[in-house]
Parts: structure tokens; sequence; C-alpha cells
């Protein structure tokens, strides 16, 4: 018994109820669109494992040119202990190695981190996971739904912030979101965009990103508007000082950290400039 009776597969749709089930038993925030979202963006990227024949567990890739992710490393609390996290992985580096990515990250759990430092990942920033109940909140003027002849500056901009062009998946959310996506505008100017999405507990603010203080609160106060009385989600950069005040001054809670790891040549991100991280999925 052992890494000889785990076999791994491409994930399919059909494969999206095992999914979700992980989700449930690990008490993530993933629904079956994000999980549709996934497949759509890396259709050849996405794996589960297989303990005795039986579905055991999944992960996920996505590719952005040069930048990668792997995320979603869910095995069934019935199967855990037994390798099937790391050969998921292993699986993952083996498919972006195949891609030719150079940079390869992942944000991790206190408890994950010394696992993938031996895989290679290096730490590089914190996140916190802050969680509360959306109040109402004003709406800024110079805040508006994304247009779509704005997209290509609300990707130049992420990609100025985020150090990764991925148009893809600010297209998609734009397409599946349209009024859940917004842009402060500084004249002629984006200035910050911002985004948020259904989950299954709580509303998942991100990606949002700002070129200052101004923009970045008003951002996610139009995130807070959007969301009024239901329970939200944000991931901030620990170097985010006026983002994570923003989080103390809703009343949020801190609900706990990731270490943002990688692998290969550093990407040239922005922390400070990035009020909220799309998620664990892709950055």
């Amino acid at each position: 018994m052992g890494r000889d009776v785990i076999r791994l597969r491409t994930m399919t749709r059909r494969d999206v109820p095992l999914g979700i089930r992980l989700t449930r038993q690990a008490g993530w925030n993933q629904t079956e669109a994000d999980w549709h979202r996934f497949l759509d963006l890396e259709p050849g990227g996405c794996f589960v494992a297989l303990w005795e024949g039986q579905p055991a567990g999944t992960a996920v890739t996505s590719v952005f040119d040069s930048v990668a992710w792997i995320a979603m490393i869910l095995v069934d609390k019935e199967l855990r202990g037994r390798g099937i996290g790391t050969r998921l992985v292993e699986q993952g580096l083996a498919y972006l190695e195949g891609r030719q990515v150079a940079s390869i990250r992942l944000d991790a759990t206190p408890l994950g981190t010394p696992i993938y430092e031996k895989l290679g990942f290096s730490p590089q920033y914190e996140l916190g996971r802050w969680e509360g109940v959306a109040p109402g909140a004003p709406s800024h003027p110079r805040v508006a739904p994304i247009a779509a002849h704005e997209l290509p500056a609300v990707i130049e901009l992420d990609r100025r912030i985020s150090g990764t062009h991925r148009p893809r998946l600010l297209e998609y959310l734009h397409q599946h979101n349209p009024g859940r996506t917004c842009v402060f505008r500084d004249g002629d100017r984006v200035a910050g965009y911002a985004t948020c999405r259904e989950g299954a507990r709580a509303v998942q603010i991100g990606p949002a990103a700002a070129l200052g203080p101004q923009a970045g609160r008003a951002l996610a106060d139009a995130m807070l508007q959007l969301s009024a009385g239901c329970p939200v989600f944000v991931d901030i950069p620990c170097d985010n000082g006026p983002a994570t005040r923003w989080a103390n001054d809703q009343g949020f809670a801190l609900q706990r950290p990731f270490t943002r790891m990688g692998r290969g040549p550093w990407v040239a991100d922005l922390p400070g400039s990035i009020w909220a991280s799309s998620g664990p999925e892709t950055g």
C-alpha cells in the first residue's frame, strides 16, 4: 500500500461534485461556479487523485503566461496522511514544468508551509483573511461599473500591481459578474479596480488593486455596498497597511493567515497596492 495505489487523472466537469464535497469537508468557500472557472481557464491542468480506484483528492493549476498557481489541494478526510496531497502537488508541478512556466506560486496555511518548502517553495509575504458582515457603505462619485472599453486599462493596471498578465481571469470575472466589477476613475485614468463573487460561506471580495489609499478604500467600500448584510471574506497582504486599517474599521476579524510562496524567479508584485487577493487559486 502507498504510492502504488494512488492514481492520477485529469479532472472533468463530471468531477465537480467531488470538488464540492471536498470543499465542504474542509469548510472552504468555493462554489460550483468556481470549479467550473478552474476547468474553463485551465482544462488540462486540473487533476483528481484516485485511491484504490476511488476519487480521493483534487488539485488545480492556473497559468498566466510565465506565472502559474497551484491550489485546491484537497484530500478526503478519511484518506489523509497517505501521501495523496503530495502526489497531487507533484502532478501540478510536473504539468506546469511541461508548460515551461517560470514562476509557480501558491498560498499556504501555517501547517502547509514546511511541506511546500521541501518542494522548493520559498516564503514571499504574509496575507490575512478577514471576515465580517458587510455594512452599508456610501458610494464614491469616482467609482463606477467597469465599462467594456476600460478592460484593457484594468488588465494593464492589474499586471503592474500583481506582476502577472492575467487577462483571461479578469475578462472571465467581468463577464460572469458584470454587476460586481468596479473601477475608480481619476480623470481619464483607471486608478483601481475591484470585484467580488458569491461563495459557499461568504461573499469573496477580490481581486482588487489600487494606486493609492483613496481609490482602494472607495473600491473596498463599493464591494461592501454590493454585499450589504452578507458575510464577506477578504484576503489582504499584511504589507498593505491602509487596507488592513480599512478591515479593522469595518469591525472585521482576522480569521487566519496565509503565506504567499513561490518557486522559480521572484514575481515583482506590489503587495502594498493589492487591496484584496483573488484567492488562493489565482493570486
